[in-house]
């Protein structure tokens, strides 16, 4: 039996050693396998059309985190928020751990800035603008965890998000200035080589990047890249600009991942029927005790 044993360790000793030895001849060679080749729309183009969507903790936080608790035990705008409500929510009520997006380190925040985001994420509860159902702005509704739709022609190219029911009509040709500030931003699109580009501007200051407080001001400026890497995979990257609230560009990258379901579908989500009690509910004339 020993004998049989060690023959047979010597037989796997030598196939991984052939495989290692394929592997440094392909290397030497030059010979790595090629570059995904994305099926291509009517014009020539990569074709994006379909059903995407994010696996990451981005929404919660961008950065590198830890789970921690969602909330902090203090009063806000609508009244206290009572401990027992709080606990009560349990594991629901947690922010899941998170290896980040951010390349390069921490979001690159000016000293005043850094303590403003500090406020916020303390404040989360009474200012996220997710939670009044307030449009997702860019980027944060690509990784929001619900679905988007890139729907693309050669002469147009649209962004149908679930949350909120938000969209974004992409310009393949400069309209030039936005003509007023928005939630969704003016975006214009170009092509290069495999990768759509989109330049966004045109944002007012009242989005936010996650649930942990990130912010930006009115001179927010995203330049995004949708690149596909696979059948069913996009490789997504947003190089950051505001020079008011940044000491410089930073960048997220992260995966998107095509929903292969038979059905595959956007679906109402009319949030804002879920925010009327929280936003109004102070005007009732007999205000709701529970």
């Amino acid at each position: 039996m020993r004998k049989t044993l060690s023959g047979v360790f010597i037989a796997i000793v030598a196939a991984a050693g052939g495989a290692l030895l394929a592997v440094s001849a392909t290397t030497v060679s030059g010979q790595a396998p090629a570059a995904y080749r994305a099926p291509r729309a009517a014009d020539g183009h990569p074709d994006l059309n379909g059903i995407w969507q994010a696996n990451t903790e981005a929404n919660f936080d961008l950065e590198a985190h830890m789970a921690r608790p969602a909330m902090a035990l203090r009063a806000g705008p609508y009244g206290p928020v009572p401990a027992a409500a709080v606990l009560a929510l349990g594991a629901v009520g947690s922010v899941p751990p998170g290896m980040g997006v951010v390349e390069g380190g921490p979001i690159p925040y000016k000293p005043a800035a850094l303590a403003k985001k500090k406020e916020n994420q303390d404040k989360w509860l009474e200012r996220d603008p997710e939670i009044k159902c307030y449009l997702p702005g860019v980027p944060r509704a690509t990784y929001m965890p619900q679905p988007f739709q890139i729907l693309q022609s050669p002469s147009a190219i649209f962004f149908a998000y679930q949350y909120a029911g938000a969209v974004r009509n992409v310009y393949l040709k400069d309209p030039g200035p936005a003509p007023i500030d928005s939630w969704m931003g003016q975006s214009v699109a170009k092509w290069e080589g495999e990768t759509l580009v989109i330049d966004a501007k045109g944002f007012n200051d009242s989005t936010w990047f996650d649930r942990a407080g990130n912010f930006h001001s009115e001179d927010l400026h995203v330049v995004e890249r949708y690149t596909r890497s696979s059948a069913d995979v996009i490789r997504y990257e947003a190089t950051i600009e505001d020079p008011q609230t940044f000491t410089r560009p930073w960048k997220i990258s992260l995966p998107l991942y095509r929903r292969i379901e038979k059905n595959a579908q956007l679906m109402d989500f009319k949030c804002v029927e879920f925010v009327e009690e929280l936003l109004y509910g102070q005007y009732r004339k007999k205000p709701l005790t529970k």
